[in-house]
């Protein structure tokens, strides 16, 4: 018989990233992050799986931390790979910064008919990414170069004793004269600036190949291997005016050729088999800044100088390439497009209707076909052609009471098959409610949202259960078929959950999309309230015990319905954003470039307009208890969004309470520390309990420790 879902589950979960199929299809290479013994962190390991079905996955490495991101050499015979493990010790020298490599991560070739991995990289600050060149001889490696701290360098020194006069840097201040220079989840990156360098795979020779003031993103090989085409902002200007332009240079370094105009956006690049052209998601501002499209760009920068920039594959299709559905348990992942053998077809993953399905277009005509159906959300894909014309595609899928595991199917029809079962053991005892899908007309739009019903908890009272709106973050992501496990806590302890996709949303067409441009507040709260309304007048849910919560921007409306609305019992807002003019002034997306796309204005040429849009302007008339949630090292919405609510709510004697989160981030939730994620789930779970199922009205006592039962 199965259970409610618990905090400590999340202890107990493989988490799957990050396919990737043999050249011949035979085999399935994918990342495994499970949680530490001492849930202080998580283990990464490689497995690899068959993809004929009839054995299950098996772990095929097992280093310090972290193996990830494997990738199979062109003639399928050995597997790189980037790991933090340990240097061998004869490989210690005392002249290098051993702990510096320990802590990085290098590329690593695993024999796959035997034999141990060896190290093939040593950069000193470690490898972000890599490509295999077309025949197995280079690999193309991304890797960013920082500037040392007094720590880093006193380690590089080998000094474990105070260090002499003569030993000190000169400085360790940090001189800024750009934006960008922080970023969160990583801290201080003024002097990390990603550059591409070319190693040789027999001898670990490498070679740097780009110079870009702004960095490189992403690249990619010729098919002929002579070539690299990569991303970067060719501005002066390049942290003020973010643009992300293709460009194209010789494997050897020379011949570097713009591909695109001023205005282009694009990312994810890939070589069209015949060489001609390149496939890139993205496009150009204005016009591409809330839509992603498909183009197809000419290889020798012909079109770089005409208007357009190449050929719009999906622009009269409706369909968001860069969108991603919420999890707090299934990573979100690149997009990608990947070209069939012959060039005619590029697949890749889009939204619609809160499922993130594979779709596929023509390069000849744009026609568009919808390959996968069902409430799913496909987090990841890869696509072969182990014979010409018949295409083999593997993905990882999960659903509202599933986690990702691997399926394949082979050509553009058919049932799929099942690769992976990673969880089966923890899910077969623990009971995962399936949600139910809602729509409520507002404003002449359709708004979708989801009701999970609440487990009967002991002794309820009589009559509908309590209920706890949840609001998504972005404000430009969406919720959809994919498993939180925050909403299945609540459920487990009597508390029904109501979640949608206001105004704003991504996967409902690009008018939708960007229907809150300027509307942040007021629009949004009125999808949502009547969407609780609705829930309420169906008989689901008790009006007298309404609970409201979101995250970042669901933060921000959070905070805006309580300045609105009295209607809640008691509410929580995470990671969330009380003062507009802050958001756009401080933090990791400050500067007017965000700022004059979303509202069409600065907060330093009209204060009062962001004063207005500020959920802190009205924070003075909330009365709902209120726990503020917010982690101290977050960089995106910073810890400031939340002091000053507090102080506001304290100095008027409301009902509230700060929660500061130690050495956390803007992720806590979804990669955080696991021993803090699980005690925030219990924190969720007690606050709403306490006022909506155990009908308490002050404040709870404040707890010692929670995250245990």
């Amino acid at each position: 018989m199965s259970r409610p879902f618990h905090p400590d589950d999340l202890y107990r979960f493989a988490v799957a990233t990050d396919p990737r199929l043999s050249p011949d299809g035979a085999r399935a290479a994918f990342t495994v992050q499970t949680v530490a013994p001492a849930k202080d962190g998580y283990r990464q390991a490689l497995w690899m799986v068959p993809t004929d079905g009839d054995e299950t996955g098996r772990q095929i490495t097992i280093g310090a931390r972290h193996d990830r991101h494997g990738r199979f050499s062109p003639d399928g015979k050995t597997l790189a790979f980037l790991s933090d493990r340990r240097l061998h010790v004869e490989e210690e020298p005392s002249a290098v910064d051993a702990k510096q490599r320990e802590d990085s991560q290098q590329v690593h070739l695993l024999p796959l008919d035997g034999g141990e991995a060896h190290r093939l990289t040593d950069v000193p600050r470690g490898v972000d990414a890599f490509w295999w060149s077309p025949d197995g001889s280079r690999l193309l490696i991304l890797s960013s170069s920082h500037g040392a701290t007094r720590d880093e360098d006193r380690r590089r020194r080998g000094k474990s004793r105070s260090p002499k006069p003569e030993d000190a840097p000169d400085s360790d201040y940090h001189f800024v004269d750009r934006l960008g220079y922080h970023s969160n989840g990583v801290g201080f990156t003024y002097h990390s600036i990603a550059q591409l360098w070319v190693v040789d795979t027999a001898t670990g020779a490498a070679r740097r190949l780009t110079e870009e003031a702004a960095g490189v993103g992403e690249a990619a090989w010729s098919p002929d291997g002579t070539k690299v085409v990569y991303t970067t902002n060719l501005r002066r200007d390049h942290d003020v005016e973010l643009r992300s332009h293709l460009v194209v240079v010789g494997a050897d370094g020379a011949g570097r050729t713009r591909l695109t105009g001023e205005s282009s956006a694009f990312f994810a690049p890939v070589w069209m088999p015949d060489g001609s052209t390149i496939a890139a998601m993205g496009g150009h501002l204005p016009q591409n800044f809330y839509r992603s499209d498909l183009w197809l760009v000419a290889a020798d920068g012909s079109d770089a100088s005409t208007a357009g920039d190449g050929r719009n594959l999906t622009g009269r299709h409706d369909v968001m390439l860069s969108a991603s559905i919420n999890s707090d348990i299934v990573p979100g992942e690149d997009h990608v497009a990947i070209p069939s053998g012959d060039g005619a077809w590029l697949t890749f993953r889009a939204p619609i209707d809160g499922s993130m399905e594979l779709w596929r277009v023509a390069t000849a005509d744009g026609s568009l076909e919808r390959l996968t159906n069902g409430h799913q959300s496909i987090a990841a894909f890869d696509q072969v052609e182990p014979k010409r014309g018949s295409a083999r595609t593997v993905w990882l899928r999960a659903s509202a009471t599933e986690l990702a595991d691997l399926w394949i199917r082979d050509g553009t029809g058919g049932a799929p098959g099942r690769l992976t079962d990673l969880n089966r053991n923890v899910l077969s005892e623990i009971e995962l409610r399936e949600p139910v899908e809602r729509w409520v007309e507002v404003d002449g739009r359709r708004i979708q949202g989801w009701f999970l019903g609440a487990v009967p908890a002991k002794g309820a009272q009589a009559g509908p259960p309590p209920l706890v709106t949840e609001i998504h973050g972005g404000p430009h992501t969406l919720y959809g078929w994919s498993p939180m496990l925050e909403f299945q806590l609540l459920a487990a302890t009597g508390i029904s959950v109501f979640f949608s996709n206001p105004r704003g949303s991504e996967g409902y067409g690009l008018e939708f999309n960007e229907a809150n441009i300027r509307d942040w507040g007021p629009g949004p709260m009125r999808d949502v309230i009547a969407g609780i309304e609705a829930v309420v007048d169906d008989g689901l849910a008790d009006s007298a015990r309404l609970g409201l919560t979101g995250g970042s921007y669901g933060g921000y409306l959070t905070n805006w319905i309580l300045g609105h609305d009295d209607r809640f019992a008691a509410a929580m807002t995470c990671r969330s954003v009380s003062d507009m003019g802050l958001l756009m002034l401080t933090g990791d997306i400050s500067g007017g470039f965000w700022a004059k796309y979303e509202f069409k204005t600065t907060p330093w040429d009209d204060p009062a307009y962001f004063r207005e849009i500020s959920p802190i302007a009205y924070a003075d008339r909330i009365r709902t208890p209120l726990l503020i949630q917010h982690s101290e090292r977050d960089i995106r919405t910073t810890i400031g969004q939340a002091e000053q609510l507090f102080t506001v709510l304290r100095s008027k004697k409301r009902p509230v309470r700060l929660l500061r989160v130690p050495e956390e981030t803007h992720e806590l939730t979804r990669s955080g520390t696991p021993f803090r994620r699980v005690e925030n789930l219990a924190v969720v779970r007690d606050w709403f309990r306490h006022f909506l199922v155990e009908g308490k009205r002050g404040l709870p006592p404040l707890p010692k420790v929670h995250g245990g039962r």
